[in-house]
């Protein structure tokens, strides 16, 4: 994966030029499927889809509050010769240690967290991504350093399309 900080001066960039869904360190922006953009880089080579959510919930102690979060990312990242590698920015440190719920369709698979940033263990990025191309949405539930639960609701539609696209630019 390239840098955090790499990704996330291009996702200012890219969310000031008010792209419908932003990169991780690109303006190579290739193809958009309904709620899912690809871009891909050449060195090194590199492909993926992301989007933004489509809802946000923000609470503390069971009450909705307002909050500022950094730009909210769901990523799949491709590379010549390997499968999609899943990873979420919820836009905020994740509280240290804690997981990132991901449910698709009523099924909940966890993210692990570093930083800002989440990603799935080995055994489940293929089965969560296999999810995400037969589901309608995702939904994010995390909870930041200072004790906020976000809860972060993602649209599948083109996912399915944004992903053979991506792997198939990559392959």
């Amino acid at each position: 994966m390239t840098s955090p900080f790499g990704r996330a001066l291009a996702v200012a960039t890219l969310s000031a030029l008010g792209l419908p869904a932003v990169a991780q360190e690109s303006t190579n922006l290739v193809a958009t499927m309904t709620d899912w953009s690809v871009f891909t880089e050449e060195s090194p080579k590199e492909c993926w889809g992301v989007s933004k959510p489509k809802e946000t919930v923000n609470t503390r102690e069971g009450q909705p509050v307002s909050v500022r979060r950094g730009d909210i990312l769901f990523f799949v990242t491709f590379r010549p010769g390997k499968p999609g590698e899943i990873s979420f920015t919820g836009g905020y440190p994740f509280a240290g240690g804690s997981t990132v719920d991901v449910v698709v369709d009523g099924q909940t698979y966890k993210l692990f967290t570093d930083g800002e940033w989440a990603w799935p263990g080995p055994d489940d990025e293929a089965k969560l991504l296999a999810a995400m191309k037969a589901g309608s949405s995702a939904t994010l539930t995390a909870r930041s350093g200072k004790g906020t639960q976000t809860q972060d609701t993602f649209s599948l539609r083109g996912f399915t399309a944004a992903m053979e696209d991506a792997e198939k630019r990559c392959s």
